[in-house]
């Protein structure tokens, strides 16, 4: 069954055609792609008529490397008010994360997480792209990936330690080509199509963030666009933050203001794939690298800040999350 995605992945298609001599109303046409699309990034297209289109186009221009000349156009502003959200993000794992949790409202079938290292180095993790409906074309799998990898660059202002990109297809366009745009290995063929990065990378803190506006868009984000089967937590992730360094944040707590008994949140939370713990966890996670990134607080009180009793339970958690000492993250310093 054919899902729809938002025409701000044609950004940069009508540009590409018209430069190689080609007619893109008419690759428009031909597949049955709204005109609009062409030209705005919020009309909903079938996945199925833009992938049909890209690989179309790719043919009849020829041009092979359609995907990777599209993104060349494309910008962090496509994600639309998510952008605002995730470049004010304290840390690149905050940011993918983020752009994770909302891929939904670009297309509902898009899925992109973070795995263990294809390799199997213990130090690296991969950035991988998918679709819930089986493995996206050529064409899309070049211009996404691309996307993410720009992205990246984008929010670390540079080169990002990429150690090799993993494509699921074989290649049409020279793999120099690949290589080049990349400024990495790339294999083909392989069994899903990832960035292989330095898991000290998610840790990155980013810079000139403002968590005021970050707030304002995920507040925007989470009351306008509910996540269709995931509806309850990014509530709870909103209540969490709240609670933080106010209240302790226990789930009766969360319950209360969501109008719902614990149990119930445990079991609707369970049904989602998370728990009130592991949502504690990852707020807990991003508050604490941000004030050990951003401020001269001393770690009793930043231990406070995130709901850990004392300062010893912050560098234990410190520890698992990132591999290195709090003092040693303040210091900038990078984790395993």
């Amino acid at each position: 069954m054919s899902s729809v995605i938002r025409s701000a992945g044609m950004r940069g298609f009508r540009d590409v055609v018209e430069q190689l001599g080609g007619d893109a109303e008419a690759l428009a046409a031909q597949f049955r792609v709204p005109l609009d699309a062409l030209d705005g990034d919020d009309v909903l297209v079938s996945d199925v008529a833009m992938a049909k289109l890209l690989e179309g186009a790719a043919r009849a221009l020829p041009c092979p490397d359609l995907g990777l000349r599209i993104s060349e156009y494309q910008d962090i502003g496509i994600l639309g008010p998510l952008a605002i959200a995730v470049q004010n993000s304290p840390t690149v794992g905050a940011a993918l994360g983020c752009a994770s949790q909302f891929l939904f409202l670009h297309s509902p079938v898009l899925r992109f997480t973070i795995v263990a290292d294809p390799e199997g180095r213990a130090g690296d993790v991969g950035l991988c792209y998918g679709s819930s409906e089986g493995p996206p074309p050529r064409q899309a799998t070049d211009a996404i990936l691309a996307f993410s990898h720009r992205m990246i660059r984008f929010l670390v202002d540079g080169h990002y330690a990429l150690h090799s990109v993993h494509l699921s297809h074989l290649p049409k366009a020279p793999a120099s080509r690949y290589t080049e745009f990349f400024g990495a290995e790339v294999r083909f063929g392989q069994s899903a199509s990832l960035l292989r990065v330095p898991r000290s990378l998610l840790d990155r803190p980013l810079a000139g963030v403002d968590e005021t506006l970050r707030e304002i868009a995920l507040d925007y984000l989470h009351s306008h666009f509910p996540e269709p089967g995931r509806v309850v937590a990014p509530q709870v992730r909103t209540a969490i933050d709240r609670m933080l360094g106010t209240s302790p944040p226990r789930i009766d707590s969360a319950a209360r203001l969501l109008g719902m008994h614990a149990r119930t949140l445990q079991r609707r939370l369970a049904a989602e794939g998370t728990s009130f713990e592991s949502l504690l966890d990852d707020a807990r996670r991003d508050a604490a690298l941000r004030l050990l990134t951003r401020t001269d607080l001393p770690l009793q009180q930043i231990a406070g800040l995130v709901g850990l009793s004392e300062q010893s339970a912050l560098t234990r958690c410190v520890r698992r999350w990132c591999g290195t000492t709090p003092s040693v993250v303040r210091a900038g310093g990078t984790g395993a």
